[in-house]
């Protein structure tokens, strides 16, 4: 309960109101095919975009194979983000400027305090207040990335001169290294690069889209001509996670891809609570009349049921919660179906119960019998939905995953609140005298043997 009351569920962008932006990545002749790894380096450069944008639980996937779906809530005119987005990235590689080396550490030791300002605004609620300290964080975040790309000269270097960036591990060490592969071009003017600031203590500055990605120094040994042969690696303590990053941003840099939007569509926050409404009235509705035919029909059973309906709804819910799971409408149907199933799997379990009552076997032996012998039949529709939503999970996005990710974890809480928590009750319930009369089981008139 504690759960349910007190930790909010994230809401999705059909609910909670947005943008949502369909990006086509288009060939050219430097890139005639959309490989996997050339979508994922789009990918990142996108979502770097994006958390420049200060937008909180954005969510940037793939969507088949030449495709970016990016969801922007809270975003009501997604026109700034459209022009974002919609650019190709831009890598260039600077030199420091001299003079300027006790200027950059204080530069990015504000916009670190920025970044950890902006992550926690965006951890918190959204308020209207939060929004707003957003918008100044976010303009903060901005003058600081200028005021350091001024500490740099301009760009010689740029992306289209990087043929391949990726990480690798460090020999002898736990740490790993980037390593980046220029053309001939590239190769000179990084040699050039790397001779002017070697062993000065000013860096040499990596940008993507204006932004500073990294800064590493030169060893004093490359002082008289730089680092030549069109490669260097990049070393800094990365993990394989962290160098992995940088490296997947740089190629996405490298890639001249255009970038187009094909869909842009925005829903406003009032049609989000007009759906949250809609859908809270249909799903109570419909509980309440399943929980009435229940006890209707089954009786001291159908209560049973009943009770473990509503722990199935409180235990459900408080994992989507805890899980982090972001409900959207097809999530509230994948919920709402999965209480169907819960209450299908009761039924078997007392009709099995039923059947054994009346070749008159005693109470106890016919419920236990009847959860034994329902267990096979729940067990084999609740495996073969499970089939499906993984199905659906893995090659499914946006919605359907959300869809099937509701629906797993309702059925295997379906399955398990049948199996025992309204087994636990149904015992529990025939241990009093009073509970064991034939008429609280069966409407037909069978003698109950205790």
């Amino acid at each position: 309960m504690f759960v349910v009351t007190q930790v909010p569920i994230k809401l999705g962008l059909d609910l909670r109101g947005g943008s949502q932006l369909t990006l086509q990545v288009q060939t050219n002749e430097k890139v005639p095919e959309i490989t996997p790894r050339v979508l994922e380096a789009v990918q990142r450069v996108v979502e770097g975009r994006i958390n420049a944008l200060g937008v909180s639980e954005s969510l940037v996937q793939t969507s088949g194979t030449s495709q970016l779906l990016v969801q922007l809530p809270g975003v009501s005119d997604p026109k700034d983000a459209e022009r974002i987005l919609g650019g190709t990235a831009q890598l260039d590689f600077r030199q420091q400027k001299q003079g300027s080396e006790a200027q950059l550490l204080i530069e990015r030791q504000l916009q670190e305090e920025h970044l950890i300002e902006q992550a926690q605004l965006q951890a918190a609620e959204q308020t209207p207040e939060t929004e707003k300290a957003l918008t100044d964080i976010k303009e903060k975040l901005k003058a600081s990335e200028d005021a350091i790309a001024k500490l740099y000269e301009p760009a010689t270097l740029t992306g289209d001169n990087l043929r391949d960036a990726f990480a690798q591990p460090l020999q002898g060490s736990n740490s790993w290294t980037v390593v980046i592969r220029f053309d001939g071009t590239g190769g000179e003017k990084f040699a050039e690069l790397t001779k002017n600031v070697a062993g000065t203590g000013r860096t040499l500055g990596i940008f993507l889209d204006g932004r500073l990605l990294s800064s590493p120094t030169v060893d004093v040994k490359f002082a008289e001509s730089g680092i030549t042969g069109g490669s260097a690696e990049i070393t800094g303590g990365f993990t394989a996670e962290s160098g992995n990053d940088l490296a997947v941003q740089l190629r996405g840099g490298a890639l001249p891809v255009p970038v187009q939007i094909v869909e842009n569509r925005t829903v406003g926050a009032t049609l989000g609570k007009d759906s949250i409404r809609s859908s809270v009235y249909a799903g109570l509705g419909g509980l309440l009349l399943v929980l009435i035919f229940m006890v209707a029909y089954y009786r001291l059973p159908g209560v049973i049921a009943d009770v473990a309906l509503c722990v199935y709804g409180l235990l459900t819910f408080s994992i989507f919660v805890l899980v982090g799971v972001t409900l959207t409408l097809p999530g509230i149907a994948g919920f709402i179906l999965s209480i169907g199933m819960a209450v299908d799997a009761n039924v078997l379990i007392f009709e099995r119960t039923r059947e054994e009552l009346r070749s008159g076997r005693t109470l106890y032996r016919s419920i236990e019998s009847g959860f034994n012998r329902a267990f096979t039949s729940i067990l084999d529709s609740n495996v073969t939905t499970l089939i499906a939503c993984s199905v659906l999970i893995w090659l499914g996005s946006g919605l359907v995953r959300g869809f099937a990710i509701t629906l797993a974890i309702g059925v295997c809480m379906s399955m398990f609140t049948a199996i025992t928590c309204s087994r636990t009750l149904m015992f529990s319930a025939i241990s009093f005298p009073n509970l064991r009369k034939a008429e609280l089981f069966d409407t037909k008139k069978v003698k109950v043997v205790s």
